[in-house]
């Protein structure tokens, strides 16, 4: 106990919380608005501050309580005869994702999240997307990519959003949609680093100080779904998308 509390006031004076809090806040109200954002901005960021085998174990933990914050009003929302297999198949291959994550070099590691993200970022803001059927096969298959980014580096949305923004829906099914898939993998996605010894007092006192802004600010973005013109929203967040992967990318 002694450990912690001393690992929490080191904290407390650390720059780095600052910008860490920043980049919670708005990751916070990104997920709550679109159903995506947290792990898309924190993997980088808290790589970047920290590296990727401190930063990616918390943003993880984090993920899990906001997953959970939103799953209740989102399941009866999502169309769970294509998110169900797709979370599926990327809970079965989170793990070997994980792999990744605890033996590869973490400046490299560092970098092709910040790559990872920039790439995304790019891909939104051209306007494509996938626009054939869902089949279940292909359902699969994006699913295990998105479960092998997942472990490797925290970050499993690129695919599934890719995959899901181009359909029919309205935006109130895509966001149900998301927020199932995260949620579906959110529970095995920290159970590798547990096991692998990546969490302990200094990564439970970043969580402890970072988890309260996110669960304040989901809730603010999930109003602001109502308000807020998507045409706003979306230059924000694709602006912040490139600017957070390269600074990943580039530092």
């Amino acid at each position: 106990m002694t450990g912690f509390l001393s690992e929490f006031v080191d904290l407390l004076t650390d720059w780095r919380v600052i910008a860490a809090a920043l980049v919670t806040a708005v990751a916070g109200l990104m997920r709550g608005y679109s159903g995506f954002g947290t792990a898309i901005l924190l993997a980088p960021a808290y790589s970047t501050l920290w590296g990727p085998r401190i930063g990616i174990p918390v943003m993880l933990m984090m993920e899990l309580f906001v997953s959970m914050q939103l799953l209740p009003k989102a399941f009866g929302q999502a169309d769970r005869r294509v998110m169900l297999p797709i979370g599926a198949a990327a809970i079965c291959f989170t793990p070997l994702g994980a792999w990744v994550l605890i033996t590869a070099d973490q400046e490299v590691l560092r970098r092709a999240i910040g790559l990872l993200v920039l790439v995304f970022g790019f891909a939104l803001m051209s306007g494509w997307r996938y626009h054939g059927s869902r089949p279940l096969p292909l359902n699969l298959a994006v699913g295990t990519v998105a479960g092998l980014l997942k472990g490797a580096v925290g970050v499993s949305g690129p695919p599934v959003i890719l995959y899901l923004l181009a359909g029919p829906e309205e935006a109130k099914r895509h966001r149900a949609n998301l927020i199932l898939f995260f949620a579906c993998i959110a529970v095995v996605s920290v159970i590798p680093p547990i096991w692998a010894g990546l969490v302990g007092q200094r990564e439970i006192a970043k969580l402890v100080l970072l988890l309260p802004i996110l669960l304040a600010c989901v809730p603010i973005g999930a109003r602001l779904f109502h308000v807020v013109p998507e045409r706003w929203y979306r230059r924000f967040a694709f602006g912040l998308l490139v600017s957070t992967g390269a600074v990943a990318l580039l530092a």
